[in-house]
Order: C-alpha cells, then structure tokens, then sequence
C-alpha cells in the first residue's frame, strides 16, 4: 500500500512540474527572465523571490547577507558627525538627456558628454550619475522600496551613480567593490512638485513614454533642483535592487521627501509595462520586497534618534561645483 500511495504523488509530481512547464515561456535572453510581478500577459514570469533561482549569475539575490532595499529603523542608526556633506560637480547647469519606459522602470539617463559627478558623505570617490530611476505603487502610501520604521512612501526616485575613479563604465563598476553608490529620495503625492520632477512628469512628456520601449529626449534639466534646500541623510552598504543583486552599493537616503501632485501619479499608473500590441499592464508597484539588515550598520549625519532634529548650516546643502571645460590649444 505504501508503495502504490508513493507510486502515486510521483505521477502526481510529474503532473504539476509538466503544467508549470506549459505555463512558463522561457524568454530569449536572462534579462527578460525577471519582473516584479509573476504573471505578464499569462505566463509565468520569475517574481522577486525567484530571480535568484533562474540564473545562477543572481544566488545573491537569494543568499546575500547585504541586499537592499531595507527597512531602516531610525533608533539603529547611529550618528555620525565627521561625515561631510553631498558635493555635486557639474560641466553645465543644465543637462539633457532620454527619458525611457524600459517596461519596469521610468527611466532618465543623463547625456554623457555632461557629467554629473557626486563626492562627499560617505563616498571616498566620484561617482558618475549613470540613472535616475522612478519606483512607484498603484495606490498611494506604497511604492517605495525602502521602509522607515516599517512604513513605505508613495514612491522612490533612485540616483544610480558608478564610480568613475576606478573603474570605466556601470556594467564593469557594479560588479566591483566600492562600484556604486545610489542617492535616494522617499515621495509624497501632494499639491506641488519638486521642479525635476515636474519636467519628467508633465502630462505633454509623460505620454510620449506610454508604451514599453518608447523614448523622449528631454533638456535643460537641473540634477541641482532634486535636491531639497536643507537635509539630512542616512547610509548603508547595500545591493542592486534588480538582478544580478551585486552587493556593491553605498547606498545615501535623503530624509526630507519629494513632492509630486496626484495627477502626475495618476500619470505613472497608466504607464504601461508592455508595447502597445499587448494588454494593458501598468507599470505600477514596480519594487523589490525589503530585504533583511543582518549585521549591517546605519550612520547619518544628524541623530535621527531626536524628534524635532534641525538641518541647518553648511553640512546640510548641496555643495555644488560648476566645472569649466580645459579649452584645446589652437
């Protein structure tokens, strides 16, 4: 009897290996093997827990000791005043570049030839901005990545840079020790806009990126107007939120959140994940689960451990250098 009884939960195995089989659509390459959602137009679609099984070039994402995003609980955090403030260094004041729907993500790269460079805090190199990348949710109050003290915001803007003292480009830096660092911003939906984001989000630019794949160049973008007048910030070694999950990421959380309407984020909901030929999936709820701390440590350069706590004075601005061109000799 017990050799029939296991005879059958084999057969019964088999069985539902083969349906998963018949559901799941293998893709043409590793990078469309992921998404923060694991049903897309009716397959099967590794979701975060899974991506670290699909590839074995992405176990971090599953036995990492350092993934992010984390919940950050403001009693851990420990201050620490020696670290300087956030220097921005610029070729123009205003840059251009492409905004992009890459089907995950809205997606801003800067154009090249106008770096923005970040140093200071707890950065021991400059870092190029390579990215800034919009994760929201499809109802307000979730959407961030990172929690704070167990609550989520409405969504998070990422600063993606790469260190470019060491290394050539993103793809060889993220792989590498001290390779990124990202600069991240909780946002509220409110009654105004921080003025970035408000380029990016205008009704007139932000359709032009409905569909997955389609592109809008944008200029006279000021990197400068992210940034509030006066902060704070939180850091911790952390990961990549998508795979491979490189643990490579000095990661810098700004404590004073950004602004958009409800109309600009009505606007990000009817963001489609797919080209226009498919059904209709919207963009939204696009973030990794939080991840656990283990042992990591937090520092920020106030005590976010006192209620009413004040950012005032020259450690808590943007330091900003404005950087002129070397003139070729004729």
């Amino acid at each position: 009897m017990q050799a029939l009884i296991y005879r059958a939960l084999l057969i019964l195995q088999a069985g539902a290996v083969t349906l998963v089989a018949a559901q799941f659509s293998p893709a043409k390459s590793y990078e469309d093997w992921w998404a923060y959602k694991e049903s897309l137009h009716g397959t099967f679609v590794p979701g975060p827990a899974f991506w670290g099984l699909v590839n074995t070039a992405w176990n971090l994402c599953t036995i990492g000791k350092r993934q992010s995003p984390i919940d950050i609980n403001t009693s851990q955090i420990v201050f620490d005043p020696f670290l300087p403030p956030l220097r921005l260094s610029l070729v123009k004041k205003k840059v251009g570049g492409t905004l992009h729907n890459t089907g995950r993500h809205v997606s801003f790269r800067p154009d090249p030839h106008h770096p923005v460079n970040i140093s200071g805090g707890p950065l021991l190199y400059n870092h190029r901005l390579e990215e800034v990348r919009l994760h929201f949710g499809s109802e307000d109050g979730v959407g961030s990545e990172h929690f704070v003290n167990k609550k989520p915001s409405s969504a998070e803007v990422q600063l993606i840079h790469f260190n470019e003292d060491l290394y050539s480009n993103i793809s060889e830096a993220s792989r590498n020790p001290n390779g990124l660092a990202v600069i991240s911003f909780f946002i509220n939906v409110a009654n105004n806009s921080n003025p970035f984001l408000n380029r990016l989000l205008n009704r007139e630019t932000i359709t032009r990126i409905s569909f997955k794949n389609e592109t809008n160049f944008l200029q006279d973008l000021s990197v400068e107007d992210l940034y509030p007048e006066n902060f704070g910030f939180l850091t911790y070694q952390g990961s990549m939120t998508v795979p491979p999950c490189y643990e490579t990421v000095t990661w810098i959380i700004i404590d004073r959140p950004l602004n958009i309407t409800s109309m600009q984020m009505h606007s990000l909901r009817l963001l489609s994940q797919s080209q226009p030929t498919q059904i209709f999936h919207s963009m939204s709820d696009n973030f990794r689960p939080v991840q656990p701390l283990f042992h990591r440590g937090l520092r920020g350069n106030i005590d976010f451990r006192k209620p009413g706590r004040k950012c005032k004075g020259a450690n808590f601005k943007l330091h900003v250098d404005i950087q002129t061109p070397l003139k070729t000799a004729t």
